[in-house]
């Protein structure tokens, strides 16, 4: 395939910027972002409040982060967007039906040769691709929020994207100084949200059957094996302690964790009590405006000293 100069951003929400940022950040791409109702102002002002946070961090000079911002062009037409991109990222809500549409809008306005990439995060890419004449050009793109700053993208391939889309979306990727992944078969949740939830249920369940309350669950993970993930993950602990160890340990205890295939009763209930969490100030814990303010602040700052060691 061509290689790939030219990027096209549909949407200018959060992710939308985010992603549209990550691209220009890299050199040697011209980034577009269409979005029909969003301004462009409103599209710029976005991408200037996520890179001053990064120039106060030292990531970025002021300079470079003006650079950034200059190479990102907004339209309000979609043909002018993508008419010379090379790979186009919908960010679109996520609705089936508007996916599949907008894809079939698409693919007159592009080349033949242009990758179309979808940012779903549980949506089935094969399904997405469903009314596309040329299904085998769409692929997942999963961008972990903040886009900017959480290296993981997950390559979603469906049952009809070619071995060439999925080679060449992994290639832009890394140019981009992403760390992506390739998902091999389209299934719910893909690899990352998989994991994610399967321990959000038992973290649930803990709580639920009185073994311990949220605060210590979460203490827990922070103060224990949450430590160790960013350079120790699951397979190669296994094989770090011996399979022979994990198969005994799992003969004992897999019978034991929570395995149902329906949401928490206490997750339920603290929805239909209006125990939202941040929305409402109260959920598994409660929040104040200062709590929240701190519990995001700390993330980014975690964040940014992972990513960028500042």
């Amino acid at each position: 395939m061509k290689e790939i100069k030219n990027v096209a951003v549909i949407g200018g929400g959060l992710m939308g910027c985010g992603i549209a940022q990550v691209f220009a950040s890299c050199g040697g791409l011209n980034v577009n972002i269409y979005d029909s109702f969003v301004p462009g102002e409103k599209i710029y002002q976005r991408i200037r409040s996520n890179l001053s946070m990064l120039v106060d961090k030292e990531v970025f000079t002021q300079y470079s982060a003006d650079e950034i911002v200059s190479g990102i062009y907004t339209f309000d037409r979609l043909d002018a967007a993508v008419r010379d991109a090379g790979l186009i990222v919908e960010c679109i809500p996520e609705n089936m039906e508007l996916k599949q549409n907008f894809f079939m809008e698409l693919e007159p306005l592009c080349g033949r040769e242009a990758i179309f990439a979808t940012n779903t995060s549980v949506m089935s890419i094969t399904e997405i691709a469903g009314k596309a004449a040329n299904k085998e050009r769409i692929v997942g793109t999963h961008f972990w929020n903040p886009p900017y700053l959480i290296p993981l993208v997950e390559v979603v391939k469906s049952d009809y994207t070619s071995d060439d889309v999925m080679d060449a979306t992994m290639e832009i990727l890394k140019r981009a100084g992403k760390k992506p992944i390739r998902v091999n078969r389209d299934v719910p949740g893909f690899v990352a949200n998989r994991l994610q939830h399967a321990l959000w249920r038992e973290a649930i369940s803990i709580v639920e059957r009185g073994i311990a309350d949220a605060a210590t669950v979460d203490e827990a993970i922070k103060m224990s094996f949450g430590l160790r993930l960013p350079v120790l993950a699951p397979m190669e602990n296994s094989d770090m302690i011996g399979n022979d160890l994990t198969l005994s340990i799992h003969s004992y205890i897999l019978k034991h964790l929570e395995s149902s295939t329906e949401p928490s009763p206490l997750l339920k209930e603290k929805v239909e009590k209006g125990e939202l969490g941040f929305k409402t100030g109260k959920g598994f814990l409660e929040w104040t405006g200062e709590d929240m303010e701190e519990s995001r602040r700390r993330l980014t700052e975690h964040l940014i000293k992972m990513v960028f060691n500042k």
